[in-house]
């Protein structure tokens, strides 16, 4: 997907979301998108360590080959 048909997905969503739900909704949809925005970074991140944790094992059981 190219940038520009990111953000105008994006700003399709939040217009819609806001179109369909009740002022009052909007503040809690937010703290939720933030929350899988938070979850997704943090599970990204340990995937990330854990690849480079699983290469530093499998160079040091090279080495010792």
């Amino acid at each position: 997907m190219k940038s520009c048909e990111l953000v105008t997905y994006v700003t399709a969503v939040a217009c819609f979301i806001t179109e369909n739900c009740r002022e009052e909704e909007l503040p809690i949809i937010c703290a939720m998108l933030s929350q899988l925005n938070d979850t997704l970074r943090t599970i990204i991140a340990q995937n990330i360590f854990c690849k480079k944790e699983l290469e530093r094992i499998l160079q040091a059981e090279k080495e010792l080959e």
